[in-house]
């Protein structure tokens, strides 16, 4: 079988393309690495060519325990369904359990919950 070079689709690569639309929508104010990421699953992540990768980056945001773990996906997804977001403003239900529980197996007498604002 003969196959034309000049006429074969060549593969798309994803990145390439990605990096373009960001420069031209994002305002540049990270120092992006280059790559991007579609996917993960426990320490691992997967950029848009396939590529697999071990994230070393979880303590940059809320994936210490990994990503796409079934328990974590189902607690999520069960939350979802009743409130995704609820200020400090409120009191929250399982706010006060899960200090309650940290408390009473700590040294510390107060639980203090937040976010960097971003």
């Amino acid at each position: 079988m003969h196959v034309d070079t000049e006429k074969a689709v060549q593969p798309v690569d994803r990145f390439a393309t990605l990096q373009a639309d960001a420069a031209q929508y994002l305002v540049g104010s990270y120092g992006r690495w280059p790559i991007a990421l579609e996917r993960g699953e426990g320490a691992y992540v997967w950029d848009v060519n396939g590529k697999r990768y071990l994230d070393f980056t979880s303590g940059i945001a809320v994936t210490a325990l990994g990503h796409c773990h079934p328990a974590i996906v189902a607690a999520m997804d069960s939350q979802s369904r009743k409130l995704l977001h609820c200020s400090n403003l409120f009191i929250i239900p399982e706010q006060v359990a899960l200090a309650q529980l940290l408390i009473e197996n700590s040294q510390f007498a107060h639980a203090f919950f937040c976010n960097s604002g971003a």
